[in-house]
């Protein structure tokens, strides 16, 4: 009878160190999967700015405002994106979230004006912020201008664009 006793013991506290070594498994891998999600949107969402600005495709407003002070946009232009990466800022008392800021490198040769090129970073920027809102449905959580951008975790803000 004691050994059998002994046995069970021992099953339990095996499967209690597997059952908690798999839930901490769990959460780390669950904040790494949001994490590459939220990246994924941005690589999405900086592609479609960068096709925009690429094809001088602009909403009426804009367009109007591009004739007045950015001539140049109004022609196509060859932006490519380069890089994307980000860095970790902590946790926001303010959000309740860990804040997360994303650097976007961009290439826009035809493009020399430095102040053109802030306005097609500006609206690289803006489609990585509503593409992150969009894919977790938070966009009732930000302005109009998507800034900042959140998901169940992070609250994510971006970087003036890096031009190479």
């Amino acid at each position: 009878m004691e050994l059998k006793g002994q046995v069970s013991l021992e099953l339990i506290m095996i499967i209690g160190f597997i059952l908690i070594l798999i839930l901490g498994i769990a959460s780390f891998l669950g904040t790494d999967n949001e994490l590459n999600q939220v990246m994924s949107a941005a690589r999405s969402g900086a592609i479609e700015g960068a096709n925009t600005d690429s094809f001088a495709i602009y909403p009426e407003e804009t367009f109007k405002n591009y004739t007045i002070e950015h001539m140049r946009l109004l022609n196509p232009s060859s932006v490519k994106i380069i890089k994307i990466d980000y860095t970790n800022q902590g946790f926001d008392e303010k959000y309740n979230k860990t804040k997360i800021q994303l650097r976007i490198s961009a290439s826009a040769p035809s493009v020399t004006d430095i102040s053109d090129r802030n306005v097609l970073g500006d609206r690289v920027n803006f489609y990585v912020r509503k593409s992150i809102c969009g894919s977790f449905s938070t966009s009732n959580q930000t302005n109009d201008l998507f800034n900042p951008a959140f998901s169940n975790r992070y609250v994510l803000t971006t970087a003036d664009v890096t031009w190479i």
